[in-house]
This record gives structure tokens, sequence and C-alpha cells, in this order.
């Protein structure tokens, strides 16, 4: 048995200084209680762009253009080191960390933002990372589409642990390809919520036969900083509940054992056991006897989309 923690915290929005805060604070607390794996929502760091989904782009097109000016600038750059701080955590508290980021590669111009989910182990190493392959809707004109070469299980000391982000979860080939590589722990990281959302939790936990976490994003006016550009316009009622979270721990045969976690700030906990996959998937194992690879096959180009290859003749001057 082990036990996981989901923290359902609000960020700082727009401040990765203050949100890595936040969650370098909360891998801590949720270490103390026991945890041994522990997942933050997704773009956790500095936040989800919430303000897309109330921005006309052409009405609108000055202030979307700060906003996304301040995302860029609080954006995470693997290779600077943006990262340092949460991976030290993992190290110092000997936990698995999964965690969602807006990233950026300030060596290739910086100017394309990734939605991506990272896993960290507890010898503070970078194990994997997913970018989203296809944001959803208005995410278009913040993110790019990432590529397939996170797309991928890695063992950790809690499990084999995999994610998608938000409604990536609604791709079936993308589901599959994490079940055909031994998927224990499906991590979905999502700023959706609700009935729905619940429902594919448990259809994905009762199709993979896996663990499945489903970890909420949580925001509420009050939670928008107040040199947030145009707050009053974009947020004007501090009760409201932007987002209500709904984290949610789900087994393999569909079962919630832990939230959902609903219009509540905090740390979801909850005890899983793995050795409960294999048994589960007696019955029903889609990548393996429903697999059927005689009449389907799926095949998934792990090639990091690059967009340069140099090759370098040798300069001879006389």
């Amino acid at each position: 048995m082990n036990k996981i923690a989901i923290i359902q915290r609000p960020p700082v929005l727009l401040d990765r200084s203050a949100t890595l805060a936040v969650a370098v604070d909360s891998i801590g607390e949720a270490a103390a209680a026991g945890a041994s794996l522990i997942v933050l929502p997704e773009t956790f760091i500095p936040g989800y762009p919430s303000w897309i989904w109330r921005l006309a782009p052409g009405r609108d097109g000055a202030l979307t253009s700060l906003l996304h000016a301040r995302l860029l600038a609080n954006a995470v750059d693997l290779a600077s080191g943006d990262l340092d701080l949460l991976c030290e955590a993992a190290r110092v508290h000997r936990v698995t960390v999964v965690c969602g980021l807006n990233e950026c590669e300030r060596s290739r111009g910086g100017g394309t933002l990734y939605n991506t989910v990272v896993v960290i182990d507890p010898d503070g190493k970078l194990r994997n990372r997913h970018r989203k392959l296809m944001p959803t809707n208005p995410e278009r004109m913040v993110h790019g589409p990432g590529d397939a070469s996170g797309l991928r299980a890695v063992d950790t000391p809690v499990g084999r642990v995999g994610a998608l982000i938000c409604w990536e979860n609604y791709m079936p080939l993308a589901r599959y390809a994490l079940y055909a590589e031994g998927v224990e722990i499906y991590v979905a990281p999502t700023y959706d919520s609700g009935d729905g959302w619940i429902s594919t939790m448990r259809h994905i936990a009762l199709e993979g036969r896996c663990w499945v976490l489903g970890s909420g994003s949580v925001l509420r006016g009050s939670d928008v900083p107040e040199d947030f550009p145009s707050h009053l316009e974009l947020f004007p009622d501090p009760e409201e509940w932007i987002n209500p979270g709904d984290s949610v721990v789900v087994d393999p045969q569909g079962k919630i054992v832990a939230g959902p976690m609903r219009r509540e700030i905090g740390i979801l906990y909850a005890e899983i056991d793995t050795a409960r996959v294999a048994p589960s998937r007696r019955t029903l194992d889609v990548a393996g006897h429903y697999s059927r690879p005689d009449v389907f096959q799926l095949h998934v180009r792990r090639t990091p989309a690059i967009p340069l290859h140099v090759v370098d003749e040798p300069i001879f001057l006389s």
C-alpha cells in the first residue's frame, strides 16, 4: 500500500516563484502526512490561463497580449533550472512528484508555450516530460501542440506512472498508448470538473483496470492577485468559484475511494495498492488479451518535434 496526495490549492497566478513556494510547502506537508506520490494540478506553475474563457480575441486583443506576456515571462524553462526547487523538494522528502506547468524553451526563442506535465523521482531527477498533444478550444491561442516523446509510463517506487492532461483523456488512442505501456497509476491533471468529468475518470479506471488520480484545479475570485491585469473586469466576484476542483481517486474497478473534493482547498489523500492492478486485468486487459493485434494496431511516433536539424560541414581555411 502507498499513500498518495493530490494537492488542490490555487496557484499565485502569473507568479512562478510564489507558486513554486506553494508547491514546495504542499509537498512538505503531504510528505509529513506519509504520502509517497504527490500530484499537483494542470499548468499549476504559474497557473492555468483561466482568462481565455472570458476574453474575446479581437475585442480584448491588447489585454490578451498583456496577460500572455506575463504568462510567458513566468513559464518554466526546464533547461534553465526553473524547476530546481521542486526537484529539490522531491529529493529532500524522498517522494515522487507529478506536476503540471506552462513550459517554454528559451534556447529556441521562447515564443511557444506548452501545457506540460512532469514526473520527478525521489532522487529529484526528471523522469518524464509530457506535452499536451492537443490544446483544448481557446487554449490553442496559448499553448502549442506537443509531441509523443513523453507519451509513456515510467517506473517509480510507488508503481508505473503515466499521465494525460485534461481533454487528452478523451483521446482513445492516447489512453491506449498508456495502457500498452503497462500504466498502474494513471494521473489526469485537469481544468475540467463536474459529474461528466468524474464519470470519465471512472470509465478510464474500468477500461484500463488501473488506479486513476484525477487532479483538479481550484480557484476562487479571491485567489486572483490584486495586481492581476483587469482583475475586477475579469473576476469581479471574490466569492465566485472559478473552478471547484473535483479531485478524485478511483480504483481499478471504477470505485471512487476518495473525493471528489469539490469547492474545497486542501490535500486529498488515499491509500492505493498497485498489486490490485494485474488481477483486475484477468477479465479485461485492453492491451493484452482484449487487444486483438491481428485486427488493430497502434503506431506511436515518439520522435521529438525538433524544428531544426543541423549537419555541419568542416570549414577549411586556406
